[in-house]
């Protein structure tokens, strides 16, 4: 009787490893090749060498993206560098990267590690950029004031709290307010990975303001990307292992309502709006598997979707480009400003395409 109960146990544990394995392939989408599409011109960033992972696109076309991301079992070209923040000027004939100087005393430029990135303008165009940070494996929020003509950014203060313990990315609705996705993975990376491998849904989305702290969204796999549409009524949300953006309605009171979800064949990443038609532009990861294990013989694939009429109900979706890793590896965030096309990787290069 008890070698029967071993042996029924036993069977149980191994059908739920395999459950669990099926279920694990599935969400990193592990068996998925891309075939290449892409605009007519494209060429990579000089001088962006270890990660592009997120940007943003001014309205009058000057662009931030943050380099140098650290990131808990991903892959890294320059361990030992903190991280940059450069700048490109869209409207140039031919733009080029320049790297931001980090400015004031209160901030630590030797653990500086960049994740997501949001930019807000006052009605004083005053340009404030907000970055997700990761010093010593832990969060923080640095608001910085861009100023142009010095080509630097001035550090005017760090957020810390409790419910902001492993922040992944943001969305500026104030010079200290934002939403933020907290993907849970920061926080003890080695549970995190059994966290990965099992799919727990404890992801969660906080706004936060000096005065008001909450959580307005939960029940996510890995929350990812975050973004809001023009009119600022409604809130995306990419949840990167679920394969999926969710629309949630943003009420007077900063909670949010989910409306509707779209599934996609890919791993869903930085969200970024197009101010002019509200289409998104999502950085994807085709294979996840390719980038939590990354091997330079196999390296990770890129991908780029826009979605048009999010709110309706039939969204169209594009592929705008796709590319099995030769040029651009691990794709993360795309963004356009008249008819050109960033697109920024988690530890790779950037690219730059006139549509």
């Amino acid at each position: 009787m008890a070698k029967l109960l071993m042996l029924t146990v036993f069977g149980i544990g191994l059908a739920l490893f395999r459950d669990h394995r099926s279920s694990y392939q599935t969400r990193f989408n592990a068996f998925r090749e891309v075939e290449s599409v892409q605009p007519p011109s494209c060429n990579l960033i000089e001088g962006i060498e270890a990660g592009s992972e997120d940007l943003e696109i001014l309205p009058n076309g000057l662009s931030f993206i943050s380099s140098g991301l650290k990131y808990p079992g991903i892959k890294t070209f320059d361990p030992d560098s903190p991280g940059k923040i450069f700048l490109m000027d869209l409207n140039e004939e031919n733009p080029t990267a320049v790297e931001l100087r980090l400015i004031g005393n209160t901030f630590d430029l030797s653990s500086f590690n960049p994740h997501g990135i949001s930019t807000f303008t006052d009605e004083d165009n005053t340009v404030y950029l907000l970055v997700v940070n990761h010093p010593h494996s832990k969060t923080t929020i640095e608001v910085f004031k861009f100023q142009n003509e010095e080509k630097s950014l001035l550090h005017l203060k760090t957020i810390r709290h409790k419910l902001l313990p492993n922040v992944n990315d943001i969305v500026a609705v104030g010079p200290e307010h934002f939403y933020a996705t907290n993907d849970h993975y920061f926080v003890n990376h080695y549970l995190r990975s059994w966290e990965l491998y099992l799919g727990l849904a404890w992801s969660y989305v906080v706004y936060y303001s000096p005065n008001e702290v909450k959580v307005v969204a939960e029940g996510f796999d890995f929350a990812n990307g975050i973004n809001i549409s023009p009119d600022g009524k409604y809130v995306y949300i990419a949840e990167l292992l679920a394969h999926k953006i969710h629309v949630y309605e943003k009420h007077a009171n900063w909670t949010l309502t989910p409306l509707k979800s779209l599934d996609f064949n890919t791993l869903v990443d930085n969200i970024s709006v197009d101010p002019v038609t509200g289409d998104l532009w999502v950085g994807c990861h085709p294979n996840g598997m390719k980038i939590f294990f990354y091997d330079s013989e196999n390296p990770p694939a890129s991908e780029v979707i826009r979605i048009q009429n999010i709110l309706t109900e039939e969204p169209k979706v594009t592929q705008v480009y796709a590319e099995n890793g030769t040029v651009l590896q691990g794709s993360t965030v795309a963004a356009v400003y008249k008819g050109k096309l960033l697109i920024g990787t988690v530890f790779h290069k950037a690219l730059y395409c006139e549509l």
